[in-house]
């Protein structure tokens, strides 16, 4: 008998351990294959089967969570979402995540490992944390600011606070509304295929994925690349720079829009954006030169994170001298996107020196515990403190005596380089209109906000585009709006 029951005791050891043989093989082993099994639909329940957190704009949230009351419970809704989709993109149940939604998922959804107060314990009930809240850099009046500014036309702005690299403003038009697609049903599917059909591309975030020839704007980066070099070394000595000017080893002949550009010193040139002067310039500095120079400003960065990735802007190395001469004018190959303009225009008002820029000051528990904060950002010196100064002194001249007069602020001293860059075949593209600009509110002491517009109008009459005319005025606004808001607490 004895013998019998020591057989069966045997026999049940010999289950209970295939039996936990087999729960680890499922569970360990084959547990991430099954948990993506697209045909597993408990992730996906469980995502949703909570609030997601916010993301806060001026300490309110511009996002929220709606109980449908169905399976995937929760759904994201946005306040104001055209005026703020390039930065919180949108969080949809059947298209994913995009922008801060995607760089912060972690955190807003729950998940981040940070937001877990006894890991252990959550992973013995399965439970998950509730999502945190992202708080961003933006200024509430700065970003309506820029919104309403650019209005019907197509666009984007950005804008930068110099001290600490914080993106007050970062908008793009035409924009639309995230919550059309936060959703599963018809509906939602229906937005998705209008959205991605529209020619005017909504969904395209110009502020930091488009690159366009920045035009006349580049043209503080050729000059800082001249100071520099000593290729420059007196604002308003006469240039060697004939008008028209020959393209080197073409017959090509550059002309210039305005006039008395023929040997114009740089003040002049800059005040009244010589193309002559400027390609000249650009090929007296040499590609290595001016390589150095736009790199230094940001340029061929392909690892920009603000937290999601900028495409990078560019400047092309492997020219001739008559392509680096098109290049030094922000034509040819050379392309920028509204947030490295920004950081351009942040390089010169900061003495030489730009911060990364970022977007998300701190993320916090629901509680309001702070999970993680930005920090000080990393310092690039960008050229000489004096090649700045002349630069801002330049800049300022283009406010007050140039063509940027309607970049004017009252109460601050206003630096700007404005720019109309041509594209298309044969240049037959209504041109990209755009203004870059700081300003430095009188009695502080030192500048608080640079600011960078691009309006690509294909409504508007060709004549009628033009930096100063059609940019600046937007620049302006978003200016007086910063520094009207009070200091971030």
């Amino acid at each position: 008998m004895t013998r019998h029951i020591r057989h069966a005791a045997a026999f049940c050891v010999l289950l209970l351990v295939a039996l936990l043989v087999n729960t680890a093989w499922l569970q360990v082993l084959q547990g991430p294959s099954y948990g993506g099994n697209p045909a597993n639909r408990r992730p996906t329940i469980a995502r949703y089967q909570q609030p997601r957190g916010e993301i806060l704009v001026g300490g309110r949230p511009v996002t929220g969570s709606k109980d449908t009351g169905e399976q995937l419970r929760y759904e994201r809704t946005y306040t104001d979402g055209p005026l703020y989709a390039p930065v919180t993109g949108f969080a949809s149940q059947l298209y994913g995540t995009t922008f801060l939604e995607h760089a912060e998922d972690g955190v807003l959804a729950g998940t981040d490992p940070m937001l877990a107060g006894f890991p252990l314990w959550q992973d013995l009930t399965r439970g998950r944390p509730s999502g945190g809240h992202v708080v961003t850099t933006l200024d509430p009046a700065a970003q309506r600011a820029a919104f309403e500014g650019l209005g019907s036309r197509k666009g984007a702005v950005a804008a930068i606070e110099l001290t600490t690299g914080r993106i007050l403003a970062l908008v793009s038009t035409p924009s639309y509304d995230p919550s059309e697609l936060s959703g599963n049903g018809p509906a939602v599917a229906a937005a998705w295929e209008r959205l991605n059909h529209d020619p005017e591309q909504p969904m395209l975030n110009r502020a930091v994925r488009q690159t366009y020839p920045p035009g006349s704007t580049f043209k503080v980066v050729t000059a800082a690349a001249a100071l520099d070099a000593g290729v420059v070394t007196d604002l308003d000595e006469r240039t060697d720079s004939p008008d028209p000017y020959r393209l080197p080893g073409t017959t090509t002949r550059l002309v210039n829009e305005a006039g008395s550009c023929e040997n114009a010193s740089l003040r002049h040139a800059f005040e009244w954006s010589c193309n002559t002067v400027f390609a000249k310039l650009g090929v007296d500095v040499g590609v290595d030169g001016m390589r150095a120079a736009a790199e230094g400003f940001g340029f061929n960065d392909e690892e920009l994170r603000i937290p999601f990735p900028v495409s990078p802007s560019t400047f092309d190395t492997h020219v001739d001298r008559a392509q680096l001469a098109l290049s030094s004018i922000g034509q040819y190959n050379t392309r920028a996107t509204p947030l490295q303009m920004a950081m351009v225009a942040a390089a010169v008002a900061g003495g030489g020196q730009v911060r990364a820029p970022y977007l998300v000051e701190r993320t916090t528990r629901r509680s309001g515990g702070t999970v993680s904060a930005a920090g000080s950002r990393p310092v690039r010196q960008v050229m000489r403190p004096t090649t700045a100064a002349r630069l801002r002194e330049l800049m300022a001249g283009v406010v007050t005596d140039g063509t940027g007069r309607n970049a004017a602020v009252p109460g601050a001293t206003v630096g700007a380089k404005t720019g109309t860059a041509q594209h298309g075949l044969g240049n037959s593209g209504t041109p990209y209109a755009w203004c870059i600009s700081w300003a430095q509110a009188d009695g502080d002491l030192e500048a608080g906000v640079a600011v960078a517009v691009v309006v690509e109008d294909a409504s508007a009459r060709r004549g009628d585009i033009s930096g100063g005319g059609t940019a600046a005025p937007i620049a302006r606004a978003v200016m007086e709006a910063v520094l009207r808001s009070p200091p971030a607490g």
